[in-house]
């Protein structure tokens, strides 16, 4: 199986900052509903492929990276924050409205996007800038990492520290993509993911350093890294009671073990809309893309 992205329709280039620049692509129905979709930490939305490309007839899709992934310049590592990337959000929202129209719009998320797209409607956030936009019209958020407030993460925290010490430890360049491939055979996290994903994966990690050298990550490891010690500062920030508008958390399976961060079950918090896609890990959207996709039509037309 060979999966090959579409050209898209449209592409749209905004400054977030001095240093970074975010590109927006547009695919799909433009006379659908619009889905603005992104990634998780150290990855691209490139990758995601299998899954979005199930939206692609009905939905509007514009689909980006992350400051400092995929598609995107790398800045300043010091600007690579939380922070950053909430308001990153905001002004997204803001600049593809203007450019491409206001329009009903669901955000699809995944992992520490998805927790990014709730800190939007955070107060303690918010609180640090002034928004530009009105938000998103309904979520659907993939595993992403939050814990309930009191409860206790000690396990969480610790495995987080863990990870940040094993990236940082990442080999960063490769001879060739077939190189990256191989080591993804080795990786319990991508065990279960569809057929012709490895290839995907590798194309979407990787960029040229230059005619001779080889290629090297597009999201450098200390970004990843980075981001990641910083996150359980926010894992609790996101108000259950008071969501901004309609949200459906869709989970991997708590009876596997986790193979990337800890999975947080969300069921029994009565508030929230929680389903988990049994025998699917953190990479659930390329593992059961067909699944997924289910439950984001069920979501857009109950809301719309």
């Amino acid at each position: 199986m060979h999966w090959k992205l579409p050209e898209p329709h449209a592409v749209l280039k905004i400054d977030l900052d001095a240093n970074n620049q975010v590109i927006i692509r547009q695919h799909g129905n433009r006379e659908g509903t619009r889905l603005l979709l992104s990634h998780g930490n150290g990855l691209a939305i490139d990758l995601y492929y299998p899954f979005w490309s199930k939206l692609e007839e009905e939905f509007e899709l514009l689909v980006y990276d992350l400051r400092n992934h995929g598609w995107n310049n790398v800045g300043k590592l010091e600007n690579h924050t939380v922070f950053s990337m909430v308001t990153d959000l905001d002004y997204i929202l803001h600049a593809t409205n203007h450019h491409f129209g206001t329009k009903f719009t669901v955000g699809i998320y995944h992992s520490f996007s998805a927790m990014i797209s709730l800190l939007l409607s955070s107060e303690v956030v918010t609180s640090g800038f002034s928004p530009m936009s009105n938000g998103f019209d309904g979520l659907v958020l993939f595993d992403p990492p939050l814990h309930i407030p009191g409860s206790d993460h000690s396990e969480f925290d610790e495995f987080v520290q863990r990870r940040a010490r094993s990236i940082r430890k990442r080999q960063i360049y490769f001879e060739s993509y077939e190189q990256f491939e191989e080591l993804l055979d080795f990786q319990p996290l991508y065990s279960r993911v569809v057929p012709g994903v490895k290839a995907l994966i590798a194309r979407s990690l990787l960029r040229q350093i230059d005619e001779v050298s080889g290629l090297e990550l597009r999201c450098p490891r200390q970004y990843e890294a980075h981001f990641v010690e910083y996150v359980t500062a926010y894992t609790e920030q996101a108000d259950f009671d008071n969501l901004p508008c309609p949200t459906k958390i869709v989970g991997s399976d708590p009876l596997l073990p986790f193979t990337y961060l800890p999975t947080v079950d969300l069921s029994d918090v009565l508030t929230i809309d929680f389903d988990f896609i049994p025998d699917a890990s953190h990479y659930l959207q390329i593992e059961k893309p067909d699944k997924c996709a289910e439950y984001v039509r069920e979501f857009v037309a109950q809301i719309t």
